[in-house]
């Protein structure tokens, strides 16, 4: 993931920065526990799309 790009994007939900995990290829916010797929380069951020993070997944 591009670091400027990382630096402006924000969670459309809560309006926190957004932290990339490799792993999953997904963008993470911590402050509405969500995950944001990034699909072919393009991050997807649509609280449809993201996925609910799960009690063992802290979000950092």
């Amino acid at each position: 993931m591009d670091k400027k790009l990382l630096d402006v994007l924000v969670c459309p939900v809560s309006k926190a920065p957004l932290r990339w995990d490799p792993a999953r290829e997904e963008l993470v916010c911590a402050a509405s526990r969500l995950a944001y797929p990034v699909r072919d380069g393009i991050p997807v951020l649509l609280e449809a799309e993201a996925r609910e993070l799960g009690p063992e997944e802290d979000g950092r």
